[in-house]
């Protein structure tokens, strides 16, 4: 059995998941743009990749990390 105190959660938080999602739709849509041949939208979707990236931190310490005050864990 783990101790919950040391357990890090292994991002299962909404800080988490929201940073993933916002960088794989930015991977999806830089690669469908990349086949189109389309710079323009594959640097735009560059830069929805690092706002996913940068919204992760942003929201952890915003309290929907792992263990933010806005977070409950839920049971497995």
């Amino acid at each position: 059995m783990t101790n919950p105190i040391a357990d890090p959660g292994h991002g299962h938080s909404p800080a988490a998941w929201t940073a993933v999602v916002v960088m794989l739709i930015g991977v999806t849509a830089g690669t469908v743009a990349f086949c189109l041949d389309a710079p323009v939208f594959v640097w735009v979707s560059v830069g929805v990749v690092v706002i996913g990236a940068l919204l992760g931190p942003i929201l952890a310490k915003a309290g929907w990390g792992v263990n933010g005050p806005k977070y409950s864990p839920k049971g497995h």
